[in-house]
């Protein structure tokens, strides 16, 4: 993966290094990774650059491109956006990076040593000195809701954990598309110009995977939740039946 200083993202984007600051101010565009004293960027943050410009283009506000980057962040739709928020938990209230006690952990989401350990592994939570920082308030709220429902917060991140193996491999057959063709034996010979070339090859897919991927997994969702209510109805029409004719 291409990686950039800011001065050399300012070149290849068009966006002045003073309004990539202001992105990065305005929770627009993600910080760089440091590494010594030099911020590194890396082809994300181009695309996300090149996104930003194209929505100001359109008369975007910030606060608009920053509520529809936050809701495609966690799969959402613009309706999703535009909807009227349900009542929030008090995670969803937590600003990101916000830092909760251990102690609330425990008692909101019955938090074993395992399930906090489990979390910091899928960047939910960082340890922050005493407490922990808050990436995705949420999914937090959502997984308080689950464990007041009954569900083990245990079993939710172990679902997560299968779930992210499972996205891995998806994600290796999307780029596998492009690898396979042009990473074979006369990879020794191909071309910077030929890596670049794959390298926005690779950058183009991303939206087609992301599109298959969401569709077929709300689809199976549906057809999911049809079954499981479908059989649930199935049985209290027959526990009724039974005790109708028990009344007989």
């Amino acid at each position: 993966m291409t990686e950039y200083r800011i001065n050399d993202l300012a070149q290849v984007s068009g966006v002045s290094v003073r309004n990539i600051r202001v992105y990065q101010d305005r929770g627009l565009l993600p910080a760089p990774a440091i590494r010594g004293r030099t911020g590194w960027y890396s082809d994300e943050h181009l695309v996300r650059l090149n996104l930003i410009s194209r929505m100001l283009e359109r008369g975007y506000t910030f606060a608009t491109i920053s509520e529809l980057l936050h809701a495609a962040h966690y799969g959402m739709k613009v309706e999703h956006v535009l909807r009227d928020s349900p009542k929030a938990s008090r995670f969803m209230s937590i600003k990101r990076a916000a830092t909760i006690t251990i102690t609330e952990l425990r008692k909101s989401l019955g938090a074993s040593d395992r399930a906090i350990g489990i979390s910091q592994k899928l960047g939910l939570l960082t340890k922050d000195g005493a407490h922990y920082a808050v990436r995705n308030p949420e999914v937090l709220g959502s997984a308080e809701a689950l464990v007041k429902a009954g569900i083990d917060i245990d079993v939710l991140l172990d679902m997560w954990v299968r779930v992210e193996q499972d996205l891995s491999d998806v994600a290796h057959s999307f780029v596998s598309l492009i690898t396979d063709k042009y990473f074979d034996e006369n990879l020794p010979n191909l071309g910077d110009k030929t890596f670049t070339q794959i390298a926005e090859l690779v950058q183009t897919v991303r939206p087609m995977a992301h599109e298959i991927v969401e569709s077929a997994f709300s689809k199976a969702l549906d057809d999911e939740i049809s079954r499981a209510v479908g059989e649930a109805s199935s049985i209290f029409d027959k526990s009724k039946g039974s005790a109708a004719s028990s009344g007989d």
